[in-house]
């Protein structure tokens, strides 16, 4: 039998995919939120694809605050695209 592969749905493109194919957004139990390019830090986690312009649908629809449930400041909005920019080398 094959091994079941978890999908997740994107934040921005509302796609289901495979979850290693995604990237982590998380809010940490201390409430800061951030990317998780390794798919690994404690806290709740929220999906979105590779792509600066899934990122900017999600910030833009409010999709991020809706999935912890709580408001979000505009300047972690500029961090976590700064990270995106960044990336670990796994990006688009």
């Amino acid at each position: 039998m094959p091994k079941k592969i978890p999908l997740r749905q994107c934040l921005g493109c509302r796609e289901m995919k495979p979850k290693k194919e995604l990237l982590r957004v998380v809010r940490s139990p201390e409430g800061e939120v951030s990317l998780d390019f390794r798919g690994k830090a404690p806290g709740r986690g929220a999906y979105v694809c590779h792509s600066m312009d899934c990122l900017k649908r999600a910030i833009k629809s409010r999709a991020i605050e809706r999935a912890f449930d709580t408001s979000i400041p505009a300047e972690i909005y500029e961090q976590l695209t700064a990270q995106m920019e960044a990336g670990d080398g796994t990006g688009e």
